[in-house]
């Protein structure tokens, strides 16, 4: 396996699996991505199990890990195939690997912080965006392909294919440029991650977050912030369970400066000298529709003037 510097896009896509209809990740793929060990890795999962419902994380079946490395050993046309089902045999002589679905990767980085993994996973959950929008907006194209002439392309032609085109769908993810304006659906909740996550690493100085319904997640998530950058939340309530949880927080990482505001309906974020405004919590994005947009002409003076 390449080193965090060597990891490229392919490598992270052919990494991707599809078991019970999802894509997932097995536990010791991302573990060498990471640069951990397995072992370690499921022990903190384990620590946070509460964080891991079922359609974050489950275990593989006997009877599924089995036909999964049949299904290699027919189709493995790579030497990234043949590792990973080479490290697979040997590792999971024991017993069967643990599968992350999108949501279950977005998580872990609430649990694994090292340099390594924070940027690991921000190229596996790049990955799986632009997987799920690659796959949307062909979907008429593989509906063609299938009925007319899927079936008689080959294996290598189908891959390589598919290759480039995610290729270029990485770059363009890459160019660090954030939308001014859109619209999370449900069910979107890796899209909006990957997206505030970026907005939030993005800032230089200091961000402001107005948003009336906050809890650890979102504390989380503003550890993404750069060293140095400043952070407050105006939030309509902080009860004992929050005031603990930033206690906890403040303790361990960079400070969140959390105080009481209750004249806010919209939530908005302040990213230097950008204004977003959302149309939900941060903590409960991508649960349903909801829409942003950068406001162009409100500047974050007049907005913190009035806090």
């Amino acid at each position: 396996m390449e080193t965090k510097n060597e990891i490229s896009n392919i490598t992270i896509h052919s990494l991707i699996q599809e078991f019970r209809g999802k894509q997932v990740m097995l536990d010791r793929d991302l573990a060498e991505l990471y640069g951990v060990e397995t072992r370690a890795l499921n022990q903190a999962v384990k620590r946070n199990i509460e964080r891991f419902p079922e359609d974050f994380m489950f275990q593989l079946s006997k009877e599924e890990f089995e036909n999964w490395k049949s299904q290699f050993v027919i189709s493995n046309t790579t030497a990234t195939s043949q590792d990973a089902l080479s490290r697979s045999i040997t590792m999971g002589a024991r017993r069967c690997p643990y599968a992350f679905t999108e949501q279950g990767i977005a998580m872990l980085s609430s649990v694994l912080k090292s340099p390594q993994a924070v940027e690991v996973n921000i190229r596996i959950m790049r990955a799986f965006v632009a997987m799920r929008r690659f796959v949307a907006s062909n979907a008429e194209v593989f509906k063609r392909m299938e009925t007319i002439e899927y079936h008689q392309l080959k294996m290598e032609q189908r891959l390589e294919l598919t290759d480039k085109r995610m290729e270029e769908v990485f770059k363009r993810l890459d160019s660090g440029q954030s939308p001014a304006q859109g619209i999370f659906y449900d069910g979107q909740i890796f899209d909006a991650h990957v997206f505030v996550s970026d907005l939030i690493r993005k800032a230089k100085r200091e961000i402001v977050l107005i948003d009336n319904y906050v809890d650890e997640t979102v504390l989380d998530l503003l550890d993404r912030r750069g060293a140095g950058v400043k952070a407050t939340i105006y939030t309509m309530r902080i009860d004992r369970q929050l005031q603990l949880d930033i206690t906890r927080h403040n303790a361990q990482y960079a400070p969140v400066d959390v105080r009481v505001f209750r004249q806010s309906h919209d939530s908005f974020l302040l990213i230097d000298d950008e204004v977003y405004h959302f149309g939900a919590s941060i903590k409960d994005l991508g649960k349903k529709w909801f829409a942003f947009a950068l406001m162009h002409d409100i500047t974050v003076e007049e907005i913190v003037g009035k806090l």
